[in-house]
């Protein structure tokens, strides 16, 4: 049996139970983390955050915190209560998520947003102009606007709504959706990218009807199909966003980018969710419960046989390196992939302002999950560096995952880099976990109204 080496970095968390701040720390032994904290009055938990290779002592691109430019609430609980955000955030706003309706088309046993078809009124078209507008006082027009839910297309007026980030500056706004009326509209894709929307980000399980009967309670795949094909049919970038369960669809993820890859240019990539525990769960999630990134960064080597390795994936220049990886493909004409990524190439060791990540992360969306660049006219002088650089404007391939925390792995300096902002019902911003974070009761902390803490 191999030694085992053991040691532990500080951090701090929330009690799940209660939801108060306690002390915690990253025990590490050999390839597998652990998250332990102690609260003094409901006791100790452990939690499952990450199992390599890649090692977590490996997987670091550290950043000088950058305050954000415009902070709309004070530090005075300390974190993870003054969200706003405060001054003691470490990292600019990204994206910004509005929730522009509790209702749905489907009632998904997978959800965060615990969103069904009996919920309260919609915001009004005034109160989404006063969250464009705050948005743009807090993080300019540069960001990217997510317009989610809920599901957004059951709004009919969805279309102003993107009319309206338009006429407020935003230059690139994505769609969070089931697909489902963009299947089964005729014209409604297009309607939407006559409005101004960039990008679809879709919910996309599986390829195998029994995944999206686990995860959604219903066969979907060919509705999935026809919402892809009417989006790029209409101009709009589709990024597939899977979440992933073990034992349901983690033995998927070859098949997910195989059949992205058949879509591509169009399909401008895939965003992997590993599952995060919100609502009533009353006993920690096992470690069988979860899968951390390595393990998709592996399951992902080993279903494409090798086309997509470890290694060509990094840890991010923008969110906390914990957060997530991201690697970029080429797609060559005879259908090869070509690594554009690479880990060692980030300077991943070298600390940059987070603000710098920020920046180039906005730039980066804006360019690889908006539609492909239509290729520009050859001629008898290009070369054959032209042709690979034409060929890079069309056909990039993005592989992403990104890990969202609930009530049992909560690590608040993780928190603390969030770039991913939803704007709350006070007209605040709120990072993307913190948000949805529950207590073990179902108690939120943030979502529905003022903070739990």
């Amino acid at each position: 049996m191999p030694e085992q080496h053991t040691f532990a970095t500080e951090t701090a968390s929330l009690c799940p139970i209660c939801l108060q701040r306690v002390p915690a720390h990253r025990q590490i032994v050999d390839e597998q983390v652990d998250l332990l904290k102690f609260c003094p009055e409901h006791g100790e938990f452990r939690t499952l955050i990450w199992h390599g290779p890649p090692l977590l002592s490996d997987w670091n691109r550290p950043k000088i915190p950058s305050q954000p430019p415009v902070c709309l609430t004070e530090s005075e609980g300390g974190c993870p209560y003054d969200c706003g955000l405060c001054p003691n955030h470490g990292q600019h706003s990204c994206s910004v998520l509005l929730e522009i309706t509790a209702r749905c088309n489907l009632s998904c046993p997978v959800c965060f947003a615990a969103s069904s078809t009996q919920a309260p009124p919609d915001p009004t078209l005034a109160a989404i102009d006063r969250w464009y507008k705050t948005a743009k006082r807090a993080s300019g027009t540069g960001i990217v606007i997510q317009l989610s839910g809920g599901e957004p297309t059951v709004r009919e007026d969805l279309p102003a709504i993107i009319e309206m980030g338009r006429r407020h500056g935003f230059a690139f706004i994505q769609l969070n959706s089931n697909g489902l009326r963009l299947a089964q509209e005729p014209g409604y894709a297009k309607r939407l990218k006559e409005a101004g929307l960039n990008n679809v980000f879709l919910q996309f399980d599986g390829t195998e009807d029994t995944i999206l009967r686990t995860l959604r309670g219903r066969d979907l795949l060919k509705e999935k199909i026809l919402a892809i094909d009417h989006c790029v049919d209409s101009g709009l970038g589709v990024v597939l966003v899977p979440t992933v369960v073990p034992g349901v669809n983690d033995d998927n993820l070859g098949a997910i980018l195989d059949f992205a890859l058949d879509w591509a240019p169009g399909v401008r990539g895939v965003h992997f969710q590993p599952i995060s525990y919100f609502g009533r769960f009353p006993k920690a999630p096992a470690d069988d419960d979860r899968i951390t990134l390595p393990q998709i960064m592996r399951g992902i080597e080993e279903q494409t046989k090798g086309r997509m390795r470890r290694e060509h994936f990094a840890p991010p220049g923008c969110e906390h390196s914990h957060c997530s990886f991201h690697g970029n493909f080429l797609v060559e004409e005879n259908g090869n992939l070509r690594a554009l990524t690479k880990a060692g190439d980030c300077g991943c060791n070298k600390p940059k302002p987070a603000s710098e990540g920020a920046e180039k992360s906005k730039e980066f969306l804006a360019q690889q999950w908006a539609a492909p660049a239509q290729p520009k006219p050859s001629s008898a002088a290009d070369n054959e560096f032209d042709a690979f650089i034409e060929r890079v404007r069309s056909h990039t391939f993005a592989v992403s995952a990104m890990a969202f925390q609930d009530a049992w792995n909560i690590d608040l300096e993780r928190a603390r880099s969030c770039c991913i902002h939803v704007m709350s019902v006070e007209e605040t911003l709120v990072p993307f976990c913190l948000y949805n974070l529950t207590a073990a009761s179902g108690k939120p902390l943030y979502r529905g109204g003022h903070h739990a803490g």
